[in-house]
């Protein structure tokens, strides 16, 4: 590791970009990966229309708010997903935005899908990045670097930073990405497998660094729409839910990948992420799927309380609700004495909905499902 750190950066080597790699010990994770996409396909196709859509826009809710997170940008998740509503047609009336930075974002999301098999170019790029730029000062909007100071990835305080790269010159930026965007576009039809044509346009931008900003949430965004044409329809997951829940070793392997154009280690890293992606997006829609049978199983068995805390349960996703629900927590959503809320909660119980843990006063329960 200590000589790698050493070596020029993948750009300034004589090979850059021609990357190399060996796909010899992940051909069953690709396999895989496209197994997995006709299972989300196919429980996709389970849920009711409405489901189905609450789910899709679920999935780039998450995508759109972590990979602000990733960048230590936190944008406002009711606005995202009001953006995203508005921009897929699915709110009557389209809903008020406030926060300009999570209209953008819900807008570049919406974007991505809504454009995956159109050809890349320039325009395209700058339009994302003005999306993305929404509300943002002192920032060039829209175009290619242009300062004459180093384009560096730098982390620490002043004084004791450390550069983890240091992307080409401004001036070499229009000719890099002329070539980034050729490469994009004949690579659809050279590099069979989605995951690693994915990983690679990821490397290769974030390894030109056009923007002034928004580098990471741009790469990232090409990477599914390099996925979306290899499985020829939107991709449904959420890379960067999952970098964001190993961000460290996401850089890592992004460094280290940057350091040398033979990149089998990145790719390994990269498909590794999208299958991880692939499954937490399996346990969401069959979460869904239980939840949509769970209440026209008891439809007309419940009170208005009870269906409160459940949706409210439900709100929390497949992780489920922190704690569980429990006789004090019930009584603060639905403003029921607790005699109330201990009946209700036996009720679910007996009904199969809830299962109770530990017992006495710290009884608690979770959802069945």
């Amino acid at each position: 590791m200590g000589e790698n750190r050493l070596m020029p950066y993948n750009w300034q080597q004589k090979d850059w970009p021609h990357f190399r790699y060996d796909l010899a010990e992940v051909e069953a994770w690709l396999l895989a990966f496209a197994d997995h996409a006709g299972q989300i396909e196919g429980l996709l196709r389970g849920l009711p229309e409405e489901s189905r859509w609450e789910t899709v826009v679920d999935v780039m809710l998450a995508e759109a708010v972590k990979t602000s997170e990733i960048e230590g940008e936190y944008v406002s998740r009711p606005d995202v997903r009001s953006s995203l509503r508005n921009r897929l047609g699915l709110n009557p009336k389209p809903e008020n935005v406030r926060d300009q930075a999570a209209a953008g974002v819900g807008e570049l999301m919406v974007a991505v899908r809504e454009t995956w098999d159109v050809k890349l170019d320039e325009k395209t790029l700058f339009a994302w990045h003005r999306m993305l730029m929404k509300g943002q000062k002192n920032v060039l909007v829209g175009a290619w670097r242009r300062h004459e100071e180093p384009m560096q990835v730098i982390s620490g305080s002043f004084g004791r930073q450390k550069v983890h790269f240091e992307g080409p010159p401004s001036g070499l930026v229009p000719k890099e990405m002329r070539e980034f965007v050729r490469w994009f576009n004949e690579s659809r039809k050279t590099i069979p497998h989605a995951p690693v044509r994915a990983a690679l346009a990821h490397l290769y931008f974030e390894s030109i660094h056009p923007f002034e900003d928004g580098n990471g949430r741009i790469g990232r965004a090409l990477s599914e729409k390099a996925l979306s044409q290899g499985l020829r329809r939107p991709a449904v997951l959420s890379l960067s839910r999952t970098i964001e829940a190993g961000k460290k070793a996401y850089y890592v392997a992004l460094e280290t990948a940057q350091r040398s154009n033979e990149v089998t280690p990145w790719i390994h890293y990269f498909i590794r992420l999208a299958l991880d992606s692939q499954i937490a997006v399996e346990k969401q829609i069959d979460f869904v799927l239980r939840q949509t049978r769970l209440w026209d199983d008891h439809r007309g068995q419940l009170n208005a309380r009870q269906e409160r805390v459940l949706q409210r349960m439900f709100e929390a996703g497949p992780e489920g609700f922190e704690g569980g629900i429990n006789a004090r927590k019930y009584v603060s959503l639905t403003k029921a004495s607790k005699a109330t809320a201990t009946r209700d909660l036996q009720e679910l119980v007996e009904l199969g909905v809830l299962t109770p843990l530990g017992g006495g006063r710290s009884t608690r329960y979770e959802l069945k499902v």
